[in-house]
């Protein structure tokens, strides 16, 4: 690239980074208000809580990442128009595309990274968000045992501890009450701790009694020095973690298990999901040529570009709207799926015979205001 043309990458260049960074941080806000939950009532740390708000950062940035190249865009040009910087540029004789390509070159290279967001990062990122999520919501550690208060499991278990000191519990007290009155016991002891046994969810206390009573109505007391309560039984079996089309990678959607009723059920919406991920990246391009339309298509104007600015932003939101749309009707029709392609690459090649149908100079209105 020319010196002035590396100029024009790094200014928008610079923007998109600004844009989608301030969005992004919004977005990661917004989300992260979503999941105080997983603190308040799960009780987690602050690490597992900003671990899943980083998870879902890919999925924002994907999403943004067509509108920040618009918006980029459209304010680098603007600013580079106001300071005569495009007119000096057509003046030195370039031509339309010579001014435009490094603006088309960089949205080439966000849809490259975008659909590498796409194919690899958000599926791994978003596998690893349910598989913590779901973690942090089954954790029997802190969902169970809340110092000092009375919490139950299902039905017939309250769980009790005075403290919690370090992994210890300090002062515990569990009441079985699944079977039968006559067949309830209360564990009482003086330390105890979350452990897994052979792979078994337990607790297990240290100098202790067990107070039962038997078919005759008196009560039992069972000293022990140390004594194993099992979980199992409060243990949801059914939290298995199913994955949904946005956790799939590109071979799991197009590729499904035929012998799985659940993913024939689903089969046009991994198809559909599998032609966003493609096409999606392509709407960068779109938008940048919109942009692009909208400041350096038109007539020199010294008092801006306003109200192309304007129409502009509507075509880009109108484009937005539509590829969601269609997005939408392809999960089901599988014929939808071809318009997935046709929207961005359909706008793009408009635009670019529009824009760049004559390869000549910059209109001789904008050399004429350079001299």
């Amino acid at each position: 690239m020319k010196r002035i043309q590396s100029y024009l990458f790094r200014q928008v260049f610079r923007s998109v980074l600004i844009i989608v960074g301030g969005l992004t941080l919004l977005a990661i806000l917004a989300q992260g208000l979503s999941q105080t939950d997983i603190i308040v009532e799960n009780r987690q740390s602050a690490l597992t809580y900003f671990t899943i708000v980083a998870l879902g950062a890919p999925q924002v940035i994907a999403l943004l990442t067509p509108l920040a190249v618009f918006v980029a865009t459209i304010w680098s040009l603007n600013k580079l128009h106001r300071d005569n910087e495009v007119v000096v540029a057509g003046a030195a004789g370039m031509t339309r595309w010579d001014i435009a390509s490094p603006i088309v070159r960089l949205a080439v290279l966000a849809a490259i990274v975008h659909l590498g967001v796409n194919l690899w990062v958000q599926p791994t990122a978003q596998r690893l968000l349910r598989e913590t999520v779901q973690d942090a919501r089954t954790d029997l550690a802190t969902s169970l045992v809340r110092p000092g208060q009375f919490t139950t499991a299902g039905e017939g278990l309250t769980v009790f501890a005075r403290e919690s000191r370090g992994g210890d519990l300090i002062g515990v007290l569990i009441s079985d009450n699944r079977e039968t009155e006559t067949d309830s016991r209360d564990y009482l002891a003086q330390r105890g701790r979350f452990v897994e046994v052979d792979g078994v969810p337990s607790i297990i206390m240290w100098e202790g009694q067990i107070h039962q009573i038997d078919a005759n109505g008196a009560l039992s007391v069972l000293n022990f020095d140390q004594s194993t309560f099992d979980l199992t039984p409060f243990v949801d079996d059914n939290a298995a973690i199913v994955l949904k089309a946005s956790d799939r990678y590109l071979h799991e959607l197009l590729y499904i298990d035929t012998t799985s009723y659940q993913e024939l059920r689903d089969q046009e919406a991994f198809l559909s999901e599998a032609n966003a991920r493609l096409t999606t990246p392509l709407v960068s391009i779109a938008m940048a040529l919109i942009a692009v339309m909208a400041v350096l298509g038109g007539d020199f104007n010294r008092r801006g570009y306003s109200r192309r600015i304007a129409f502009a932003t509507g075509g880009a939101l109108l484009l937005v709207i539509v590829q969601l749309v269609v997005q939408s009707a392809s999960r089901s029709s599988i014929g939808a799926n071809v318009a997935q392609w046709l929207v961005p690459l359909g706008t793009a090649a408009v635009l670019s015979l529009i824009f760049f149908k004559w390869r000549n100079k910059v209109p001789s209105r904008i050399l004429g205001a350079a001299h």
